[in-house]
């Protein structure tokens, strides 16, 4: 692996999903760095170096997983923000959710994610699909050139 291990933003009010995606992501060893926000506001604040993030280290994460249904600021304000801002817009933004609805499955890609994953329910597809995506997005795939990795 890595030596120099990625750094993830993950966006994601529900705990139980929060602690199934740190086991996942534990399991390979892909991250040395999993920033948990539960909020889109608290996402906004991290990439923006705002509030409670003020402090953070340099660098944008190499991958975002979002969620779509957040309290606060909704997925679609933190996926446009994302997408017109020319540090940020070439950041992947994989959406990782439980909707199966296709007009989620649509506007997300129309504002420009790279990848919509539906939550399994069963915990160990679950674990394999977060499994899956970490390796993809933090190891295999070369980041944008500001990521830390």
């Amino acid at each position: 692996m890595n030596e120099h291990l990625a750094r993830i933003l993950l966006a994601e009010d529900d705990p139980n999903d929060v602690e199934l995606t740190l086991i996942a992501l534990a399991d390979y060893n892909v991250a040395n760095e999993v920033v948990v926000v539960g909020d889109g506001e608290e996402a906004l604040d991290y990439l923006y170096r705002r509030s409670a993030f003020k402090m953070r280290a340099n660098g944008n994460p190499v991958v975002v997983l979002l969620d779509l249904k957040m309290p606060k600021v909704d997925w679609l304000e933190v996926l446009r923000a994302i997408k017109a801002d020319e540090q940020f817009k070439t950041m992947p933004v994989v959406v990782l959710t439980s909707s199966r609805e296709e007009s989620d499955l649509a506007e997300s890609y129309k504002l420009g994610v790279n990848a919509y994953v539906v939550k399994p329910v069963d915990f160990h597809e679950f674990i394999d699909a977060v499994k899956q995506l970490g390796v993809f997005w933090a190891v295999i795939n070369e980041p944008p050139p500001g990521s830390v990795r």
